[in-house]
């Protein structure tokens, strides 16, 4: 057993490295995502 499926991914197959590419993929676009909003909520000049 391999330490990724004890943490909070607790299934088969949590670490492989489609799943773990999946899941940086969410991260990452979804901290993108809230960068670009912020910013673009913070210069709006209305």
């Amino acid at each position: 057993m391999s330490d990724l499926d004890r943490g909070i991914m607790k299934f088969k197959g949590a670490d492989t490295p489609t799943a773990i590419s999946i899941s940086a993929i969410l991260i990452l676009g979804g901290i993108v995502f809230l960068l670009l909003w912020g910013l673009s909520t913070a210069y709006t000049v209305s």
